[in-house]
């Protein structure tokens, strides 16, 4: 049966070479010369963006180079906006359509993109509101135990979703995804970082990654970059000389991070920004004592569960209980996720560690 298949690609391949150079690519797992090129990025001139919009324009900037993309929501294309506009349904009527309307069946979207990349041939990717990645949680898992290539595009990734409550504010999903081993997760601050994300995420071949993206609008960071992303954690705001503080952030807190390190002046502070643990961690000794300057204390800011984040920070801003309805900015001030409440802890940390000596966070003996 081999035998014959290969005969016949071989015909195949004879009358039409370019779409038998194709199928050799993508089931080698390769990807095209320049697919990663000019992605759309931070824009200063308009209004900032939500995550869930810069997301959009990259991935569909990434249809048009990677036919291999396939994949869809879970009943959220609108809010997720993950639909390929130069593609249309697949259906039984149109199999060569690239986008799945999946209803609301979390599990069997997840599950099913586990077998397409198992297939090979795809880079398959789905998306809902991550708090309901929870409803697909068996199947992420497996996908990661396998190394099987998802994209899991997540928007409305925190309390930032005001109204709807803390029924969809994923405060711990954050820790959980975290947790998986062979699982990127990323939470990226503006355009810049989202471009990043998905570069990282299309040469994770062996896993799983979630983009975890804001409903939100947020401002475009000045020092942020692709390749800072690919790094996991990065300066993005420093003072002249060494840092007496250093404030680090993920996805919308970033933003926060740099006010309040501006109002904090005449206080040298530097400001970073970390879309991702894991690359972090995979960076050299060296490489994390760059950005985390040993003896300079770290505040930590994220709207999400605080634990995990004494691996690098020595205090921490996050919520370490379910959120509240209500507008976006309350629901911030409530929980102390603010630029208030970051300086005055900033203040305090300050004041500490002018009389205690700042333990080490990034040392790594078994590295």
């Amino acid at each position: 049966m081999e035998k014959e298949w290969n005969a016949l690609f071989a015909k195949y391949a004879e009358s039409h070479p370019d779409l038998a150079a194709e199928f050799k690519r993508r089931f080698a797992g390769e990807l095209p010369e320049g697919w990663d090129k000019d992605l759309p990025t931070n824009n200063f001139e308009g209004p900032g963006l939500a995550t869930r919009q810069t997301s959009q324009a990259v991935l569909l900037k990434l249809a048009d180079r990677l036919p291999e993309l396939f994949g869809g929501s879970a009943d959220l294309n609108p809010s997720c906006l993950t639909y390929l506009k130069s593609s249309r349904d697949f259906q039984k009527a149109t199999p060569d359509g690239r986008n799945v309307r999946y209803g609301v069946r979390e599990h069997a979207m997840a599950a099913i993109s586990n077998g397409l990349a198992a297939y090979g041939g795809f880079i398959p990717f789905c998306s809902t509101f991550l708090n309901f990645i929870g409803y697909a949680w068996g199947a992420v898992i497996l996908g990661s135990l396998t190394g099987s290539q998802t994209l899991y595009i997540m928007t409305h990734d925190s309390i930032g979703v005001g109204e709807d409550g803390p029924t969809h504010q994923p405060i711990e999903k954050y820790l959980m995804c975290r947790s998986i081993p062979h699982l990127l997760f990323f939470r990226p601050c503006d355009a810049n970082e989202t471009a990043g994300a998905y570069v990282a995420a299309i040469k994770h071949r062996h896993g799983p990654s979630v983009l975890s993206l804001s409903r939100q609008a947020v401002p475009p960071q000045r020092g942020t970059s692709i390749e800072g992303t690919l790094k996991g954690a990065y300066t993005i705001h420093d003072s002249e000389g060494t840092p007496e503080l250093i404030l680090v952030g993920t996805g919308t807190e970033v933003s926060l991070c740099t006010e309040a390190a501006a109002k904090l002046a005449p206080r040298k502070v530097r400001v970073v920004s970390f879309p991702s643990w894991e690359l972090f961690d995979a960076q050299t000794q060296e490489y994390k004592e760059s950005v985390f300057i040993p003896g300079v204390p770290v505040l930590s800011v994220e709207a999400g569960v605080t634990m995990g984040w004494s691996k690098y920070a020595h205090a921490q801003i996050g919520i370490d209980t379910f959120g509240f309805s209500g507008p976006a900015k309350d629901v911030y001030t409530k929980v102390g996720v603010s630029v208030g409440n970051i300086i005055e802890k900033s203040n305090k940390l300050l004041d500490f560690y002018g009389k205690h000596p700042v333990p080490s966070l990034v040392a790594d003996p078994f590295a």
